[in-house]
């Protein structure tokens, strides 16, 4: 019995020391969780989350909570069909902004996922994941880029 743990010891040992280390796919399955992407902006704070929360109307989302003060925003799409019968899937955006280091407006953005497989018997048994290659961002980013360019009307 007592060769078991010397056994699973030396295993550990000789696994950790591999400099071939894990292949890309598991690296990225195991890596961050969140992975938000960020990009700065030639506008002040105010005018950037006005940019924000036009583009979140432009995404067809929910706005759910959020603020210039605070430099959060928050949003949900439409709830959707998932892949099974009677499973949902929803995105949800998350942002945050901050004074750049030099000037403008950093903005981080997240999206994640949300997929509740059956929410008639289990409801609010969830998953979220965040989404890390999609072209969401970039649709967000040139929304957000849009809404800042366009001339302010008055009304």
């Amino acid at each position: 019995m007592k060769l078991l743990p010397l056994a699973a010891a030396c295993a550990g040992l000789l696994l950790g020391g591999c400099e071939g280390g894990l292949p890309d796919d598991v690296r990225s399955a195991l890596g961050p969780r969140e992975s938000p992407r960020s990009r700065t902006f030639a506008a002040d704070q105010r005018a950037t989350y006005a940019a924000a929360r036009l583009a979140v109307d432009d995404l067809d989302y929910h706005f759910e909570k959020g603020g210039p003060a605070e430099g959060t925003l928050e949003a949900l799409s439409k709830v959707a069909r998932g892949d099974d019968a009677g499973s949902g899937r929803q995105l949800m955006l998350k942002v945050s902004m901050q004074p750049a280091a030099e000037s403008g407006t950093e903005v981080e953005v997240s999206f994640t996922e949300i997929i509740e497989p059956d929410s008639a018997n289990q409801p609010g048994f969830a998953t979220e994941t965040p989404l890390r290659d999609t072209p969401l961002y970039d649709v967000y980013f040139k929304s957000i880029q849009a809404h800042l360019l366009a001339p302010a009307t008055t009304q």
